[in-house]
């Protein structure tokens, strides 16, 4: 499993534009993605602040979302939208989440060159604190 949760602060002004290009995200990646178990956009308390939670079945299907038509297809407007963005990898609590840990997986063998690419920039996604608390 691999999970994260990204923190996004939009531009000034550009909320509404935000929340449409989520909703047609959320659509597109439900409807033609099998490895996707949660993916959800969220407001949060401060203006202009924005959370996503996205967990796949393992590494290979967070590598296939990245690199999907769809991704591609939202990507400008999601540059335009953005001011920033910190996504973190993150590991639920036994019996308080229905989703399993997330871990660190390699590279799928038959991985695509675009999910290559991806790949070192996500691969670290288990924080070593998390192993004692297991």
């Amino acid at each position: 499993m691999a999970t994260l949760l990204a923190r996004v602060t939009i531009n000034e002004g550009c909320e509404a534009r935000f929340e449409e290009v989520a909703r047609q995200m959320y659509e597109r990646t439900h409807a033609d993605e099998e490895d996707v178990r949660r993916y959800e956009y969220w407001r949060g308390a401060e203006p202009r602040t924005y959370y996503c939670i996205e967990s796949y079945a393992d590494v290979a299907g967070f590598l296939k979302h990245q690199s999907s038509a769809h991704h591609h297809h939202f990507g400008p407007d999601f540059r335009d939208l953005i001011e920033g963005i910190k996504m973190e990898w993150v590991d639920p609590i036994g019996q308080a989440s229905p989703l399993a840990p997330t871990n660190n997986q390699p590279l799928p063998a038959d991985a695509t060159e675009q999910m290559k690419a991806i790949y070192p920039r996500f691969a670290s996604i288990y924080a070593s604190w998390w192993g004692s608390l297991r």
